[in-house]
């Protein structure tokens, strides 16, 4: 896949949460129309973010990439912040997990104690297609 401008590095601040969420939009709109995916990507890349800044520690990574099929969101940081147990997987306190399992073609969720990863796939010609059938 190709990586769509720059990976994002931010501090896990909640302002700078709406910064990144505002910018994975930007940069997957360079591969997807306005629309209801783009919105969708917005939305779970937005609880990807606000799961890393609420459980995880260090700086947050995000980066957008897409192969002219799909589009991939990836959110990282250094692993479960100090006061979580040590290897104890990120558990979904709200609904973030429950929304990117509902919106997104594919996820995962990878942690250990020293790094966090999700990512998590949408189809882009789906979009074209369901506006096509309108």
């Amino acid at each position: 896949m190709e990586r769509l401008g720059d990976p994002l590095v931010f501090p896990a601040d909640p302002g700078e949460g709406r910064r990144a969420r505002r910018a994975i939009r930007e940069l997957a709109a360079k591969a997807i129309p306005e629309g209801t995916l783009l919105d969708d990507v917005e939305l779970m890349g937005a609880e990807a973010i606000a799961n890393a800044i609420l459980h995880g520690s260090g700086l947050i990574r995000a980066a957008v990439s897409t192969d002219g099929r799909r589009l991939r969101v990836e959110v990282g940081d250094d692993g479960p912040a100090p006061g979580d147990l040590q290897g104890r997987r990120r558990v979904d306190h709200g609904r973030g997990l429950t929304v990117i399992d509902a919106l997104a073609d594919e996820w995962e969720l990878d942690q250990t104690p020293r790094r966090t990863l999700l990512w998590f796939e949408v189809d882009t010609t789906a979009d074209v297609t369901a506006d096509a059938a309108r």
